[in-house]
């Protein structure tokens, strides 16, 4: 089978190396005054003749550009970039098959720039193409010092909820890229352990092409992280210090929080060399008030056990990255980079229960317990992963690129439940003790070829991917009891994914029409070998994934765009392993080693305008969702609820998305986003053996606003609100979320340093802000738990900038690891 992909890969790129090539102009666009490149200057190609738009480019992180694709004829180049004057190069003359540099192109700052220190407010910060929306996280103030998650939550499609879920478009299941590389984890651990300070840019992929991974029913979510300067040396640094919560929760412990982040470069000819390393240090203090009931009908009784106390989270990690990147010419270029790293998060639940049991017809008490249950969870992760990337260019401009990356993690943890006698806590009546090792290795195999053809670009390519995690649980419960299912509770689960995949796209434009088509097959197989289970659990795939976007120019300033893609949500490790942990005294979780992956239709139609003051966009979208993977819960015993995954029959998501970017006046930019969905889940939903009936539908929305006040050439004042609204889901509802933020910033000597005052989870006192409701019910229970954490929090973040860091870095990042986190 493996045989049979590489080969047909390798015929597809040896057709596309025989065909003819069409003429192309490239260069280079830079700042005047300093040399440095422009990244995402705007570059358009029209006809002398009647000045119609042939085609387009954004330049990349050197300020390069190419326009391919073109025939023989008179044209005149027109070049755009925020803050800086427009450039016309005309008397351009084609002639067929002609490849024609231009070297270096450089643009004039505007009059309104060269009279400024601080340039803040100068650089577009979103821009729209044909798959894709990109967002400058240098824009959202509020998340320095943070991590990825804190600038996502500002985009119009991202909402992040009270457990730190991310979702986009009302999924939380999507693709995380770190600078084109694909990251096959959990997305909330992969994205906290990134520095916001090291991210540059943020792509948000809603219709992926066939290139991509299929992974993913909200797309893509593409990292685009800093580098140094065009030439020379490069150092980045920043601290971050903050104080405990001004609202106290009576946790045992305040919360501590700290941090930083250096970046040191190197870029001179040949070489660019890059080493990075991090820090963060930041607790959790919260509440937690809870409200359970269970029936028994054939005890007849109803037994409550609510529940209130600390639920409070002790945090930290650090990582270490080295990338080095070498072009002995231009047709040549080596890359490898090593990542190491550490994550570490004990998440304490000190609960007071006061059980009663009562008749279920008379409603009589027949007994009444109080207890207090002191539950520590406990979750480290050691990482490591190395990779290897070569680009080889040919005479006729078709470029191969063949890259490989191994990831070794090594996951571990425990879950420790202890049951003391209240008032009296040093009484224990039971304790819980679940320890597990998850180790976790994989590899990837990549080789893509691109070549013009035509008035557009094939692509082609071939990937392999491979991961095995060997998990080791065990279940030990002090004093004994008898338990007759005990066994099931202590074994391992070994997990393997082989995946096989090819696919071929085309792109390019016809006059106003850009497009992108493409086709990708995989043949996966996963298996489930468990040691209580003499048989193993196989599932084999054989799945096409088409993909089509169109983009067309209505008039100067304005875009209509179309997509549809199929995409696949696969299954992790953590939903399939069937081995229950006793996460809370209430609650049991395990998985199905039979649980399905979900198939997704994705579809979206949008409206592009810009204009002098901003940009604005609009999006319609639909997604149908076949075997969606739900979280549910179904009644273990009278006091214990098992929460377990499996697949209702379908879902269905339409919404509409719109964002705007707006700088009305010099002084003040204003930065709207939102997205409106109907969600609505149907069909059989089997728990355990037991089938129901499900139909649960409504209108969620989410609101992300940020809005700047330059007070001046070196001070900023900004203020930002994130709201997501209830949202149904199988068996019931999670209510309404909000976080506002103020910062305030200082520059000093030239921008090289800065120094931000955080204003973070505002209140007041309202008691409105970072509180969330879970609620879920069935036949025979109901539950409800209101999570309530921190608000008013105060830190400082101090930077640094030796020359600027801007574009893409090549430090690698975490692949297959922290899936099970």
């Amino acid at each position: 089978m493996n045989l049979r992909f590489i080969l047909l890969a390798v015929l597809l790129a040896a057709t596309q190396v025989a065909l003819a090539q069409k003429a192309s102009i490239t260069g280079t666009v830079t700042d005047k005054k300093n040399g440095q490149p422009l990244e995402y200057a705007s570059v358009a190609v029209f006809k002398t003749t009647d000045s119609s738009l042939i085609t387009g480019a954004v330049t990349n992180a050197k300020g390069g550009f190419s326009l391919e694709r073109l025939h023989a004829g008179n044209y005149h180049l027109r070049i755009l970039y925020i803050g800086y004057e427009t450039i016309y190069v005309s008397g351009i003359a084609l002639a067929e098959g002609q490849q024609l540099n231009l070297d270096k192109i450089v643009l004039n700052r505007g009059s309104a720039l060269l009279d400024e220190v601080n340039v803040t407010g100068t650089q577009s910060n979103v821009s729209n193409r044909i798959d894709k929306q990109t967002f400058r996280a240098g824009q959202f103030e509020a998340a320095k010092g943070g991590n990825a998650v804190d600038v996502l939550k500002n985009l119009p499609s991202v909402s992040v909820d009270g457990q730190g879920n991310i979702s986009v478009r009302g999924s939380s299941n999507f693709l995380v890229l770190v600078n084109g590389k694909p990251v096959v984890t959990d997305a909330q651990t992969v994205l906290s352990q990134l520095p916001a300070n090291a991210i540059e840019n943020i792509a948000l992929i809603t219709s992926p092409s066939a290139k991509y991974d299929p992974d993913g029913k909200g797309g893509i979510i593409n990292i685009i992280t800093k580098k140094g300067a065009a030439d020379g040396f490069t150092i980045s640094a920043n601290a971050l210090a903050g104080l405990p919560s001004t609202t106290d929760h009576g946790n045992k412990e305040k919360p501590q929080r700290f941090g930083g982040d250096l970046t040191v470069s190197f870029r001179k000819n040949k070489w660019d060399v890059a080493v990075s390393g991090n820090y963060t240090r930041n607790d959790n203090s919260g509440y937690r008030e809870g409200d359970v009931y269970t029936k028994n009908f054939d005890a007849d009784i109803i037994t409550r056990f609510p529940s209130e106390g600390e639920r409070s989270f002790d945090k930290y990690n650090y990582a270490g990255r080295a990338s080095v990147t070498f072009s002995p010419d231009t047709n040549n270029t080596f890359s490898a980079g090593f990542f190491i790293g550490k994550r570490y998060q004990a998440r304490l639940a000190d609960i007071l229960y006061n059980n009663t049991a009562s008749d279920l017809t008379s409603g009589e008490l027949i007994r009444s317990t109080t207890y207090f249950n002191s539950n520590l969870q406990i979750k480290e992760g050691n990482f490591s992963l190395g990779n290897i990337d070569y680009t080889h260019r040919f005479r006729n401009k078709s470029t191969l690129t063949a890259s490989a990356l191994f990831e070794s993690a090594r996951l571990f943890g425990s879950t420790r439940n202890k049951n003391l006698d209240y008032p009296e806590t040093s009484h224990m009546l039971q304790e819980v003790y679940n320890p597990y090792e998850n180790p976790i290795d994989g590899y990837r195999f990549k080789l893509d070829y691109a070549v013009n053809i035509g008035k557009g670009k094939l692509e082609s390519g071939y990937q392999f991917r491979y991961d095995t995690q060997n998990g080791k649980f065990d279940y030990f419960v002090t004093p004994a009891t008898s338990q007759p299912d005990a066994d099931r509770f202590r074994g391992s689960a070994k997990t393997r994914n082989r995946i096989n995949s090819i696919y071929t796209q085309y792109s390019g434009n016809e006059q106003k029409l850009e497009y992108t088509a493409g086709l990708r097959y995989e043949y996966a197989v996963r298996t489930v070998a468990l040691s209580f289970d003499p048989t193993a659990h196989k599932l084999d795939l054989s799945n096409l994934f088409p993909s089509l976007n169109l983009m067309y120019t209505l008039r100067e300033g304005w875009k209509a765009k179309a997509g549809y893609s199929k995409r696949i949500q696969r299954t992790n490790n953590f939903e399939l392993n069937p081995i229950p942990e006793r996460e809370h005294s209430e609650t049991l979780e395990q998985g199905d080693p039979n649980l399905l992956p979900s198939f997704i239709d994705l579809a979206e139609l949008g409206l592009i305008h810009d204009f002098k003051k901003g940009s604005f966009f609009t999006t319609l979208y639909y997604q149908h969702i076949k075997n969606p993977i739900q979280r549910v819960n179904s009644v273990y015993a009278d006091t214990i609820l098992n929460r377990v995954f499996t697949n209702a029959e379908a879902a269905r998501t339409f919404g509409l998305e719109a964002g705007a970017s707006l700088e009305p006046v010099k002084w003040w930019s204003l930065y709207l986003g939102g997205n409106i969905y109907n969600y609505r889940i149907n069909g059989n939903l089997n728990i355990l053996g037991v089938n129901s009936r499900v139909d649960n539908s409504n209108w969620v929305y989410s609101v992300n606003v940020n809005t700047t006040f330059r007070l001046g050439s070196s001070w900023s004042l900004q203020g930002n609100v994130n709201y997501l609204s209830a949202r149904p889901t199988a068996q019931g509802e999670d209510s309404r979320f909000l976080v506002p933020n103020t910062s305030l910033k200082k520059t000093f000597l030239n921008g090289r340093f800065s120094a931000t005052l955080q204003w973070q989870n505002m209140d007041l006192g309202w008691g409105q802000t970072q509180r969330q409701r879970i609620t879920t019910s069935g036949p025979d229970f109901y539950t409800t738990t209101n999570y309530i954490y921190e608000t008013d929090v105060f830190l400082l973040n101090l930077g640094f900038n030796l020359n600027r860091l801007s574009g893409k870095s090549k430090l690698p990042a975490s692949e297959f690891g922290d899936k099970e986190f």
